[in-house]
């Protein structure tokens, strides 16, 4: 005989059977899932794939940066403390400091940074400025705003090439349109690729022309970013367009110039490839006298028209430090921006 309460029970595990099964399935389905230590295995993974997932997704920019610059800027300054010919690149003699001694002797190096620097300064002032007039003036409302500003960034888009071919042609001395311009005025030919100046000149013109419209329109996005009412409460106080100019958007527009700054001063320390071409044949020297070589044509012509890989490097992290000054200084002048403001 059975007792009320194994009565009781029986019946109970009975009702949660299902229908046509063994009253023993239903212990069974309450026993199935996944094991413990299945479940745990999941939830470590899942740790895993959070916290390595992001460095996965960035690694191939550091593994393209590690192989394509990082590792030759390292090559680059073992070659600089070495005596290394293009010719006999397995002959590698030490020589410790004494390239970087020799550049500090070169005249031709002084020369290279003193037209580097001179071509830096006549094509940067007149591009920011006239990039400060012409963004000022896009940020009106004018017909066609879009397509102006579409042919603002149309030299920027031009290869340097093609640029400084047509440059060419028009400082050509014979048939040159510049030449024959200033015939008008009673100014006689100029002889652009042998003069000093005229040279650099032609040179700071391509730059001016590429890069006048790729700042004008980062000034532009500027003023767009200043507040209305900052207009709105010059001119209740009687302020015109210049004045308004001169005491809201140039200061406003601050951290902006001194960004275009720094980047067209970095620019025009790697200045290459205008000069190049510019130059034809005499490309690499900078001219017949060496009237417009700049860093980048220096460390060109010691590397891969002379051979001297060593000397080379050398200037190539005499040129890496230069930049780094100019970091320096942007840096000092950021920081003192932000305090007076």
């Amino acid at each position: 005989m059975t007792s009320p309460k194994q009565a009781l029970a029986h019946s109970a595990s009975s009702a949660d059977a299902a229908p046509g099964s063994s009253p023993g399935a239903a212990r069974d389905a309450h026993g199935r899932g996944a094991p413990a230590g299945a479940d745990s295995w999941r939830s470590r993974l899942y740790r895993w794939d959070m916290k390595a997932s992001p460095y996965a997704f960035v690694s191939p920019f550091f593994v393209l940066f590690g192989a394509f610059t990082l590792v030759p800027l390292l090559y680059t300054a073992w070659y600089s403390l070495h005596d290394v010919q293009l010719s006999a690149l397995d002959h590698q003699t030490w020589a410790g400091l004494d390239n970087y001694k020799n550049l500090w002797s070169s005249e031709f190096f002084w020369n290279a940074l003193k037209n580097t620097l001179t071509i830096g300064v006549i094509s940067t002032v007149p591009q920011l400025l006239a990039a400060i007039g012409l963004a000022h003036l896009l940020n009106y409302r004018l017909r066609g705003s879009t397509v102006w500003r579409v042919v603002m960034l149309t030299p920027y888009a031009t290869s340097v090439a093609a640029a400084t071919l047509v440059f060419t042609l028009l400082y050509s001395w014979d048939g040159g349109m510049v030449n024959w311009i200033l015939h008008f005025f009673g100014v006689d030919p100029v002889n652009w690729r042998e003069s000093d100046w005229g040279s650099q000149f032609a040179v700071s013109s391509i730059v001016i022309w590429r890069w006048t419209g790729y700042n004008a329109l980062i000034y532009l996005a500027a003023m767009q970013a200043i507040p209305a009412d900052l207009y709105e409460s010059a001119a209740i106080d009687g302020a015109n367009r210049w004045q308004q100019f001169r005491h809201v958007t140039i200061p406003q527009l601050r951290p902006t110039i001194l960004f275009t700054v720094v980047v067209s001063t970095i620019g025009a320390t790697q200045l290459f490839g205008e000069p190049l071409l510019f130059g034809g044949v005499s490309g690499s020297k900078g001219g017949s006298e060496h009237q417009y070589q700049t860093l980048g044509l220096y460390m060109y012509d010691q590397g891969w028209i002379i051979g001297n890989l060593g000397k080379a490097s050398a200037i190539a992290w005499s040129m890496f430090l230069i930049l780094l000054v100019i970091a320096a200084v942007n840096l000092l002048l950021t920081r003192r921006l932000r305090k007076s403001q």
